[in-house]
């Protein structure tokens, strides 16, 4: 494991904490001006409530921020029963935001690994997914940030990780192409390392002719 792939999760959450969060009122106000700003009156009857509306939504949002991925990881099972085959979890669909222009992104994610002597809930994989997404994202890093840190925490023999999302931030601004996917991957261990592997990883996600971007 390379010295990058050692320094996110817990990292991550430490730099958070870190940044000096403004209050609440001063978040609403910063609302009210961009409403301004867009050309609307805040303190019509329509949008009286909009910046407390925003916040709490945005509360929601970029909730991840709050949390550590790598303790929702930690409580694994070592009675595996002598299994040490390849665990996928397909589909677990996830909704975040582009870093870039905090618009949607909204996709879905399919993580697998080969334990080595221990295995986890499967929740909590939906969770680590969940935890990255509520944060403002560019997928690369998301993709890379979900299967390090499983690696991180579980040490199995291998991890992978296959992203597809739709980015509002090109569908409905800028050239505004839509039903345009972006696929991404990560690989570590024996998933990078063994092509058979890697093949029946995408084969079990019914998609084997993939190639996504590593």
């Amino acid at each position: 494991m390379s010295n990058t792939d050692k320094a996110t999760a817990s990292d991550v959450v430490a730099l958070d904490k870190q940044v000096k969060k403004p209050s609440r009122e001063e978040a609403e106000d910063a609302v009210k001006t961009l409403i301004r700003w867009s050309g609307d009156d805040p303190s019509r009857e329509g949008l009286l409530g909009t910046p407390s509306r925003f916040v709490r939504a945005w509360e929601e949002f970029f909730a991840g921020y709050n949390e550590d991925p790598v303790e929702v990881l930690q409580r694994t099972f070592q009675e595996t029963g002598g299994y040490n085959e390849m665990v996928v979890l397909r589909d677990i669909q996830f909704f975040s935001h582009c870093e870039h222009h905090i618009v949607p992104i909204v996709g879905k994610v399919h993580v697998a690994y080969v334990p080595a002597n221990r295995v986890v809930g499967i929740s909590k994989l939906a969770r680590v997914v969940d935890i990255f997404a509520r944060r403002m994202q560019i997928q690369e890093k998301l993709t890379a940030e979900i299967a390090t840190t499983i690696n991180q925490v579980m040490q199995p023999k291998g991890v992978g990780v296959l992203v597809e999302a739709q980015h509002q931030c090109m569908t409905t601004r800028g050239v505004q192409k839509s039903e345009v996917s972006m696929v991404t991957s990560h690989m570590l261990g024996e998933f990078r390392d063994d092509s058979e592997m890697r093949r029946e990883f995408l084969s079990l996600l019914g998609n084997p002719n993939s190639k996504p971007a590593a």
